[in-house]
């Protein structure tokens, strides 16, 4: 029988954000495999035991994956190095997946929010499994995105009646807020793109940690608050040694 890889979508943050079928696919694992980044202690490889021990009834069997470094942070061309990048986490994947996924096995990643949004790991694999030439199956199962976490805490709509919203890396609202967008949710904002916009009219609601016993949250009119949340979120990354957040910037309507 051909093994399968599993991706599991296990939420963003909260042990109890993992779904049913996820808890059936847990339990189903033959073998994890789990990436530890860049040689540090790693507190989502943490919380990852924490959603085992949660749910899963069994010892299993783990594969540790030591992730490539990430040079894009200061490399001259950016594309190149997130695609070598890449290639590296690709060749080692396909590597331990040969190497210890046996025959009707079924392998998985625990996979931090969702699969599908803002995460490398579904393409990868997809490269991983295009390369198995036949040998090698994946299933991809949903979970809690930070999107949707933060949402919940702010008890507010994604969109709003009848408007589009935007998903969508800082570096693409570096300008400002994009003509015609008045909904857009930010992702990967190393620089705090958020406090060198142009405010005016806009309201940000800001998570870190979300899900976590760390969680941080601040809403508000963005002139307001923008030096806040940079404050508080230095203070964060500083005390904790690494940072996620995301935010939702939302420009105020005068039809209602």
């Amino acid at each position: 029988m051909t093994p399968e890889l599993l991706l599991i979508g296990v939420g963003a943050g909260d042990p109890d954000w993992v779904t049913l079928e996820a808890v059936r696919a847990i339990e189903s694992l033959d073998v994890l495999f789990v990436v530890v980044k860049e040689g540090h202690v790693d507190e989502l490889v943490q919380a990852r035991r924490v959603i085992l021990q949660r749910h899963r009834s069994a010892p299993l069997r783990t594969v540790e994956l030591q992730d490539p470094p990430r040079p894009w942070r200061t490399a001259p061309d950016y594309g190149a190095a997130v695609r070598l990048w890449r290639a590296q986490r690709r060749d080692q994947w396909a590597a331990a997946v040969a190497a210890e996924l046996g025959d009707g096995q079924t392998g998985g990643f625990l996979v931090w929010g969702d699969p599908s949004l803002f995460e490398s790991t579904l393409a990868i694999v997809d490269e991983v499994v295009a390369g198995s030439a036949g040998t090698l199956t994946r299933r991809v199962l949903p979970g809690i995105s930070c999107v949707h976490a933060l949402t919940a805490r702010f008890a507010i709509p994604l969109n709003r009646q009848g408007r589009a919203v935007q998903i969508t890396p800082a570096r693409l609202i570096a300008g400002g807020l994009p003509e015609g967008v008045d909904d857009a949710v930010v992702m990967l904002d190393g620089r705090q793109t958020f406090a060198l916009i142009e405010p005016a009219g806009i309201d940000i609601y800001w998570g870190a940690y979300l899900g976590t016993s760390d969680e941080i949250l601040i809403s508000g009119d963005l002139r307001e608050v923008r030096d806040e949340i940079a404050m508080v979120r230095a203070e964060a990354a500083e005390r904790k040694g690494w940072m996620f957040d995301t935010y939702l910037l939302r420009r105020r309507l005068t039809d209602g």
